[in-house]
């Protein structure tokens, strides 16, 4: 299977928009391909570019959304968002080791409330719930990787 080879003259301007505007990460994505650029932080000096070219089209949802999909048909209940992984990295649920949790099981959330953070590349990001309501259910472990799309949180919307 042969992938689309990425146009460097493209790179090079999105790498360009990215330091101008001081973006951390960019992620494009058409039929055929993405492309996802992940800045390192400042103080370890030029960005790191992380072009992904991927073959035949892109669905919708990210491959370990789909599974996980497959693996509960049922889905969340009705009136449950899930919030999912923006980016492959690794999941953190408190600021620093000796801190509580951003968020805990019956703790109410707004769309602002930064519920955890996902290590990319030596950038810490900080996920907000993008809802309002209650976290009901924590689907991943302090620690673990995660991929784009991947279930993290399960939120009863609020009435």
């Amino acid at each position: 299977m042969d992938l689309p080879q990425p146009d460097l003259d493209q790179l090079r301007s999105l790498m360009k928009l990215m330091e101008q505007f001081d973006f951390q990460e960019i992620d494009l994505r058409d039929d055929k391909r993405r492309i996802h650029l992940l800045r390192s932080a400042k103080e370890t000096g030029p960005a790191v570019v992380m072009p992904t070219m991927m073959a035949g089209a892109m669905p919708g949802a990210a491959p370990a959304a789909a599974a996980a999909a497959a693996a509960d048909p049922s889905g969340p209940p009705p009136g449950v968002h899930v919030v999912t992984s923006p980016m492959v990295g690794t999941f953190y649920e408190a600021p620093n080791p000796d801190s509580a949790p951003f968020v805990e099981e019956g703790q109410a959330v707004s769309e602002d409330t930064v519920v955890c953070i996902i290590e990319a590349m030596k950038v810490m990001n900080e996920i907000k719930a993008d809802c309002a309501g209650e976290v009901v259910q924590l689907l991943v472990k302090n620690g673990q990787a995660v991929e784009y799309g991947e279930p993290l949180f399960h939120v009863k919307l609020s009435s």
